[in-house]
């Protein structure tokens, strides 16, 4: 047993109050007293679901009860015991072939485990888990009689973005290659957005298709190319481009991306949203940014050279939709960059 504590924010308090403030009234209202389930709420999602839900919970006094789904619940603990110690947070042992033998009453279920596929991982392996993930969560979603269903996505789901295209949309009918064996997690979402759509009726589906982010809990060592600069910076090396730095990202902060969570989940509707930043720029000059921001000076090493005339790939969502529910971005890039380093720094002053 481990002892329940108060809630002590793991993020600058600037970020809590921006989520405390951003989540409007009605939405803090509309999750009053709920019973939410969440897998993934150890990961980059759901560690900032889980500071916004108790951001919430200690300014409103909602009355939640948050059960968070983890495979090592010891781990969770020593990293994040602000959250797993939590009052409101029960932390049930388990993967999601285990979900079939949970009960209970849940009034939300949150499925935010993003299952990034990684190079060298068996693609068929990486699909089934996926597809059996939301299977799973959808029938406890069914089982526990929830009203409301979250699914994050992801923009993988449009498969390659055209060149002419600034800003994807949701409307966009583009889908990952069938013919290639490397496309199983956007070919995965796809299926989970489907299974999430076939439920559309028995209580309210939402679906996030998320995009790329920045922020508290990113990952510094994984694949995502803003944290690995972000790493280099505090090390002290100059920023690293394994390619030749024109491919076109944008980056949403973390803070903000809870914020449209949230709303998106009490006040959307069943048709995905994109999630994530409409602003690009290349990722030669993104490290250019991460450089000059964390170490005061721009030292990028670009190992590829661009091919002339072919356009740069991109990656970046168009969101209208969600602008129409009143969501916006909060944090500029540079902000979001300086305030993820410096999370890294102090959570981990060694590692560099």
């Amino acid at each position: 047993m481990h002892a329940a504590t108060a809630y002590q924010p793991g993020i600058a308090a600037d970020d809590v109050a921006l989520i405390v403030e951003r989540v409007a009234a009605p939405v803090w209202q509309a999750l009053r007293g709920q019973r939410i389930f969440i897998t993934g709420g150890t990961g980059f999602l759901g560690c900032w679901l889980l500071e916004a839900l108790l951001a919430g919970q200690a300014r409103f006094d909602l009355g939640l009860q948050l059960t968070v789904l983890s495979r090592n619940p010891d781990g969770f603990r020593a990293r994040a015991p602000h959250l797993a110690g939590a009052a409101a947070v029960t932390v049930l042992e388990g993967d999601m072939a285990d979900l079939a033998g949970v009960d209970g009453q849940h009034d939300i279920v949150i499925h935010a485990a993003t299952d990034v596929a990684r190079a060298g991982d068996d693609p068929l392996h990486n699909f089934e888990q996926i597809v059996a993930g939301s299977r799973e969560t959808l029938a406890l979603a069914q089982r526990c009689g929830a009203k409301r269903y979250l699914l994050t996505s992801s923009g993988a789901v449009y498969g390659r973005q055209p060149g002419d295209c600034a800003n994807l949309d949701e409307s966009y009918a583009g889908a990952p290659d069938t013919g290639d064996s490397a496309s199983a997690y956007g070919q995965a979402k796809r299926v989970a957005e489907w299974m999430t759509a076939c439920h559309a009726g028995r209580f309210e589906v939402r679906i996030a298709r998320c995009f790329a982010f920045a922020g508290p809990y990113l990952p510094l060592d994984a694949h995502f190319a803003i944290g690995n600069f972000i790493a280099d910076s505090l090390a002290g090396r100059p920023v690293h481009i394994a390619g030749d730095g024109t491919p076109l990202r944008s980056y949403l902060y973390a803070a903000d991306l809870a914020v449209w969570l949230l709303t998106i989940l009490v006040q959307g509707d069943s048709r995905p949203y994109n999630v994530g930043s409409r602003h690009a720029l290349p990722l030669a000059e993104l490290a250019a940014l991460v450089s000059r921001t964390i170490g005061g000076a721009e030292q990028v090493h670009i190992a590829g050279t661009p091919t002339p005339g072919r356009p740069p790939q991109r990656y970046v969502p168009a969101t209208a939709r969600a602008a129409a529910l009143g969501l916006q971005e909060y944090t500029d890039l540079a902000t979001a960059i300086r305030k993820t380093a410096a999370w890294h720094h102090k959570e981990h002053p060694h590692a560099a």
